[in-house]
């Protein structure tokens, strides 16, 4: 493994550039301390790769997202998210093909490092993620919002839940039907990853199709929300797995503490056979409580204070340049602060986004400065939206696929359709009873099949891999696996029901942009 100082970070065999030098705007060698620079034998590829700074790897993530955007539009006619990946995934399959039909052909390596530079799961969590879900909020009404508060707050906290050990234990019974040894935590760890509605894909997919106001409300605010709730889980279930967690310091790694000490004698000793039961006692119920309402009340709390700061700030100017200015910073500065305080970050944005397109839309802004923020912050979203879900067609290349993974990842795609069908029909069922109120005809269905995962999922999966790896545990193939399965849950998702749920709607009668309905 290569690696300089401690406090520099370190370069991951199948991730050249860590986060630091991704989004460093200067050269990677020449940042780079010359008493430590990696040996001269790399391969020729690798050393152009690591020469690229910021702007080169943006140039050409860009220049593919503009290509295939425009193959899109011409040709195929597909939904953007959709079309984006489509030919991202044939792009990658296309280079597979011509590096076994012509072996001596470079492209495929130098494309494989240029993607494998890219630290994917910090890219989008701590680079992306923040501006696409304040973009996304932003043009959220909070009125429709609050008449959805009891399905939106029970789907993105109880729903989230019930779907995590649900296909935790499916992922479980496949696992083990396959004769692929897996802990039941592991399987668990999946369920977090898979459970919450990806908020891009789904703002992305039904922002044209017309559905019912109410229905189009409850999945956009769930997948707002529950993909914050999701990092919690998923990072609780971290700690359980003798994985660290949030803001574990590096002598931590070294040094386990006598849970993880349990949880790795747990391991070698009961591979697969472990019970649920015996590996969930091990955690301190009280100590995850703690996290998930440090993480996601302080989330939700840090967004109110951005949001009510940065409307007092554009109520008090009348220059939209400033007040554009003022919102980017915003987002980029509170996002950080998040991270740093291990609050939830995307929950932040979510609420300042909704603060601020709304009460700021209204009563802090003149109509010049909100029509040059809507367009500035849509074509933000549309942008990113464009670079990041090529990035996930491109990931393609990096991944490892084996035969007993795929398999087990196809399995998984009723697994997760069936736990979504049961959580949400639940928590309908439950408000109707509760509330005596009707909802739109034939909304559990459309939620289950249009509770779209993407780019949040591939991310969390990248991010268990690596914390495996660096782990060096016996079970490094558990990452893999995790990573093989999300991924086949995520293509399916994205390109299946992205393009099957408007003729869905269309079927369902629930199609027109002057549909609405009460509840």
């Amino acid at each position: 493994m290569l690696s300089w100082g401690a406090n520099q970070g370190m370069v991951k065999p199948s991730r050249f550039l860590s986060t630091r030098w991704f989004w460093h705007p200067l050269s990677l060698v020449d940042d780079y301390p010359s008493q430590q620079r990696p040996a001269l034998f790399l391969p020729g590829e690798l050393w152009i790769i690591m020469a690229m700074n910021f702007f080169d790897i943006a140039g050409i993530l860009v220049a593919l997202a503009a290509a295939f955007a425009f193959i899109n539009h011409k040709l195929l006619k597909l939904p953007t998210t959709v079309g984006l990946m489509l030919l991202a995934m044939l792009h990658a399959v296309a280079l597979l093909l011509i590096d076994r039909i012509v072996p001596g052909v470079s492209v495929l390596s130098a494309a494989e490092t240029l993607i494998g530079s890219i630290d994917f799961d910090q890219t989008l969590m701590q680079g992306m993620l923040g501006y696409l879900l304040f973009a996304g909020a932003l043009h959220v009404n909070l009125n429709d919002l609050k008449k959805q508060t009891a399905v939106i707050v029970l789907l993105a906290t109880i729903g989230v839940l019930a779907t995590t050990f649900i296909v935790g234990g499916l992922t479980y019974v496949i696992t083990g039907w396959l004769g692929i040894q897996v802990r039941f935590i592991y399987c668990l760890i999946f369920g977090s990853i898979v459970a919450p509605t990806d908020p891009i894909a789904v703002l992305g997919i039904f922002k044209s199709l017309g559905a019912p106001k109410s229905l189009e409300t409850k999945i956009a605010g769930e997948s707002l929300f529950n993909d914050g709730v999701g990092v919690v889980v998923f990072i609780a279930l971290l700690g359980i797995a003798g994985l660290g967690g949030h803001g574990e310091s590096p002598a931590d790694v070294n040094q386990p503490n006598e849970s993880n000490r349990i949880v790795q004698q747990s391991e070698q000793e009961h591979p697969h056979d472990v019970q649920a039961s015996s590996e969930l006692t091990e955690t301190n119920a009280g100590d995850v409580t703690k996290l998930f309402a440090l993480e996601a009340g302080g989330g939700i709390a840090l967004g109110f204070v951005l949001g009510l700061l940065a409307f007092l700030m554009l109520r008090s100017i009348d220059h939209y340049a400033t007040e554009i200015l003022i919102s980017l910073a915003m987002v980029t500065g509170g996002y950080a602060l998040a991270m740093k305080l291990h609050l939830s970050g995307p929950l932040a944005m979510v609420v300042a986004g909704l603060i601020l397109g709304n009460h700021g839309r209204t009563l802090a802004m003149s109509d010049k400065t909100r029509e040059h923020l809507d367009t500035f912050w849509e074509l933000v979203d549309e942008l990113l939206n464009a670079v990041l879900f090529v990035l996930i067609g491109l990931e393609v290349l990096v991944l490892s696929f084996q035969e007993k993974y795929l398999l087990a990842g196809a399995l998984a795609i009723p697994a997760v359709l069936l736990a979504r069908f049961l959580s949400v029909g639940t928590v309908m069922t439950v408000v109707k009873k509760a509330t005596g109120r009707e909802f739109t005809p034939h909304a559990i269905k459309v939620m289950t099949w249009g509770g779209l995962r993407g780019g949040i999922s591939v991310a969390l999966a990248l991010s268990l891999k690596e914390e495996i790896h660096a782990r060096q545990s016996q079970y490094d193939n558990v990452g893999e696996l995790v990573l093989t399965m999300t991924y086949v849950v995520v293509a399916f998702s994205i390109l299946v029901g992205g393009l099957t749920i408007g003729p869905m709607l269309s079927r369902l009668g629930l199609t027109g942009q002057g549909k609405t309905d009460a509840h």
